[in-house]
């Protein structure tokens, strides 16, 4: 059974911008983490940051399939998905740039994520890596921003051996 945590949080476009948030993310990390969809915030942690606006102080500046895809260092211990969660902020995010298929996406991680390593993965539902690409929930993170706003929720995995 997954551990389970509850935070209560504002709603921001840059989730990390929340201290609770960070924190936790921080603490859950191993080793090199490949954050796809860095936006604003840096982790204290051993990070790769990509990015497809260019006004984004990140390592790299592209799609996250095509990163993905094309990525031919060492392999991450963490990958960290913080998309836009649905069409509207994907538009409104990325000014009018359609982000990436997910499923096509949490595909091509399979390559670049070490054996037993993690996907922290953060969204408006619990549709994650899964089992049939060999992982496991370890962690599940409910956020409550309040009001009427969407709950997020964030999922820790970890890629049992090949």
């Amino acid at each position: 059974m997954p551990n389970f945590t509850y935070l209560k949080a504002p709603l921001n476009r840059y989730t990390f911008k929340s201290n609770k948030i960070l924190m936790w993310v921080e603490d859950n990390v191993e080793g090199k983490v490949l954050n796809l969809f860095a936006g604003l915030i840096y982790l204290d942690a051993d990070e790769v940051r990509n990015d497809i606006r260019e006004d984004m102080n990140a390592n790299y500046h592209m799609d996250a399939l095509d990163f993905v895809k094309q990525y031919i260092g060492e392999k991450f211990n963490t990958v960290l998905l913080d998309p836009p969660y649905s069409y509207r902020k994907s538009m409104e995010m990325y000014d009018g740039k359609v982000m990436s298929p997910f499923n096509a996406l949490k595909n091509g991680i399979l390559k670049i994520l070490e054996d037993r390593g993690i996907v922290i993965t953060f969204g408006y539902h619990s549709t994650v890596m899964g089992k049939s690409r060999g992982f496991e929930i370890e962690h599940i993170l409910l956020i409550s921003h309040g009001g009427a706003i969407h709950d997020t929720i964030a999922t820790i995995e970890r890629k049992l051996k090949a």
